[in-house]
């Protein structure tokens, strides 16, 4: 017997041509080789800081000398026309070392920050709030949201867009526990847990309106190298306030816990100022910096909590 054989041509789908611009791919190759280039300049400078250092301070030995006229010492007198020929070109700006810090935050001050806020995969609805709280606490910033979206896409769509950092939030079972802060182009980044966060609509009594004027920064409690890095990060999020701005971010470090408020104040009388909580206020403990962008995973770690620092009652490293 003959076979028949049925085919349904409705489930038969033509063949689909996809058409990819010549233009992209080349504009995606020349920003991937540029952020390359850029960063193996950076990590040359960045080797070169000990060598400058030692010459630094072998310059500080000479001009004290020949300040106090005492005759040179020995460690220097072997280099002492080299570098007595540098010293007399240098100027106030060239007699200082530059750091790999320079580098990263060169701009600082003269050009605004744009933030870039968004979260962790399949965020819940409190850590959406969060993030848009996020959003409006910063200025100059845009929230994204995530979807499927990989860490290396979104950090190659924030340099395209010239944004000059990335703030992402993370959570734990609806709770926000976690903040990254990457700076862009280079980096750092630096992470952060969160505890004890209360949103806007959580505040008793209720939250003051938010306002959208630059605000003033208030860091204290900074007195290490390493404090003073984490302050700098923190500063460079936000513009430069004008002189009448009522808004104002603190972020005051105690044994090594973040203790971040926002408030908006108000001058009853000539000697006195109430203040209004605007919030979100949370803690921060940092854990990590690394010294690159957030996806890449090779680059140096800058400080790392270790565990046997959690015991260390009398040793704060901020």
């Amino acid at each position: 017997q003959d076979c028949k054989i049925h085919i349904r041509i409705s489930n038969l789908k033509p063949q689909t041509h996809y058409c990819i611009n010549n233009d992209t791919i080349m504009s995606s190759s020349a920003s991937q080789r540029r952020q390359t280039r850029l960063r193996r300049e950076y990590l040359y400078r960045k080797s070169l800081e000990g060598p400058e250092k030692k010459e630094y301070e072998q310059k500080c030995i000479i001009r004290q000398a020949l300040a106090e006229g005492r005759p040179l010492p020995t460690e220097v007198r072997a280099s002492y026309d080299k570098l007595a020929q540098e010293i007399s070109q240098e100027d106030g700006k060239t007699s200082t070392p530059h750091s790999h810090i320079d580098d990263e935050y060169g701009d600082a001050g003269l050009v605004e920050p744009r933030v870039c806020v968004t979260t962790s995969r399949d965020p819940s609805s409190r850590l959406k709030q969060f993030a848009k709280e996020m959003k409006l606490l910063f200025p100059n910033s845009d929230r994204m949201n995530r979807g499927n979206y990989r860490t290396d896409d979104i950090l190659e769509s924030c340099r395209r867009n010239g944004y000059s950092d990335l703030v992402m939030v993370q959570e734990t079972r609806g709770e926000p526990d976690g903040l990254v802060i990457s700076h862009l182009p280079l980096g750092p980044t630096a992470f952060f847990t969160i505890s004890n966060a209360v949103l806007r609509h959580d505040l008793d009594p209720p939250a003051a309106p938010m306002s959208e004027a630059y605000p003033h920064l208030i860091l204290e409690g900074f007195g290490t190298d390493l404090g003073k890095r984490v302050a700098t990060i923190f500063k460079c999020l936000f513009p430069i306030p004008k002189a009448d701005s009522k808004r104002v971010v603190t972020l005051v470090n105690q044994n090594d816990f973040l203790s971040f408020r926002h408030h908006m104040y108000s001058q009853v009388k000539h000697d006195e100022v109430q203040l209004h909580e605007v919030g979100p206020r949370f803690e921060l403990r940092l854990y990590q910096i690394r010294l690159g962008t957030l996806e890449q995973k090779e680059a140096d770690n800058e400080y790392v909590l270790r565990p046997y620092q959690n015991t260390a009652q009398k040793r704060n490293v901020l």
